[in-house]
């Protein structure tokens, strides 16, 4: 039951970054066609939102989907043991929040969406990033308000530009530093899920182990004295776990979230590390290979875990 709870809490942990964010790891992204009529199932995280339909990013690759909604599409909670998951209305698709989409591809390349599942946990901490960005977001409009106002202003004011010029001026001036402060707010947003990796740290495994071993958290530590000479404004943490080849796929990717896992408990429990700092774990299983598994030395390389330093550019600021 506690390793229960302790799952769900690292769970939760890394769900709260996608929140300090939103958007744009997808800077650099392409949008992805489906296929007409083709199925799928997919998972992803929520990049932006309008009332029938969203974008979404493939937790796996930089790839983006549009997935529209409709009537029909069924929203809920993952299914449980004997019995389903509990439905929501499509209200509860909020950015940032992971799910599963399943749905066929129309004649525009996007996902029709018939069911869309999420963790309760995840609900939450998009919940908690919605309360965070939506003040921002309105100090935005305000600004953009105060712009078109200040505009107003001087369109009245050139009909008498030779008696009122020093008027003029200065709201061109509130007009100007309107216009930055949107700009600064707004770019802001739209960084929110926009990251650089600084430094990847491998963290190394024994064969069939999620155990961190003195080796591991040497190299964590070494890591760690680096940092705080570092300003570490803006900087996010991601977790990946890996696996080399050997044995079955669902083990190794059992395996390779218990070894993220691992190194995310080692780094919280030992030196505090800020919840909000975490971004939402990932266990890639035997995908994405270091070196071949043909060998030994190449098996070894790909029993892992990455932690990998991010500068979030919508925290950093400009």
């Amino acid at each position: 039951m506690k390793n229960n709870c302790l799952k769900m809490s690292y769970l939760a942990l890394f769900a709260v970054i996608l929140c300090i964010g939103a958007e744009n790891a997808t800077a650099q992204a392409t949008y992805k066609r489906v296929g007409f009529n083709e199925n799928i199932k997919i998972k992803g995280v929520i990049a932006t939102r309008s009332a029938d339909s969203l974008t979404m990013r493939d937790v796996s690759s930089a790839d983006m989907y549009y997935v529209d909604l409709s009537p029909t599409t069924k929203v809920q909670t993952y299914k449980k043991v004997l019995r389903g998951g509990d439905q929501f209305p499509a209200s509860y698709l909020l950015r940032g929040l992971r799910i599963q989409v399943t749905g066929t591809g129309n004649a525009d390349g996007h996902i029709i969406a018939k069911q869309i599942d999420f963790d309760p946990e995840d609900l939450r901490t998009a919940q908690a990033l919605q309360v965070s960005v939506d003040p921002v977001e309105a100090q935005a409009e305000a600004n953009r308000k105060k712009i078109e106002e200040n505009e107003a202003r001087i369109a009245a004011t050139e009909e008498n530009a030779k008696r009122m010029a020093g008027q003029i001026d200065e709201a061109q001036a509130m007009a100007a530093a309107a216009q930055a402060s949107a700009d600064r707010a707004n770019n802001r947003i739209n960084g929110l899920g926009d990251y650089d990796t600084i430094k990847t740290i491998v963290v190394p495994f024994a064969t069939g182990s999620a155990a961190l071993g003195p080796k591991g958290k040497k190299i964590i530590d070494e890591a760690r004295a680096w940092v705080k000479t570092q300003d570490t404004k803006g900087w996010m943490i991601s977790v990946i776990g890996f696996a080399d080849s050997t044995g079955n796929s669902a083990k190794n990717k059992t395996l390779s979230e218990k070894r993220a896992n691992a190194v995310i408990g080692y780094l919280v429990t030992k030196y505090g590390l800020p919840l909000t700092r975490l971004v939402q774990p990932f266990g890639a299983g035997a995908d994405m290979p270091a070196a071949e598994n043909t060998t030994a030395a190449g098996r070894a390389q790909n029993r892992r875990a990455e932690i990998k330093l991010l500068l979030n550019k919508g925290i950093a600021g400009d």
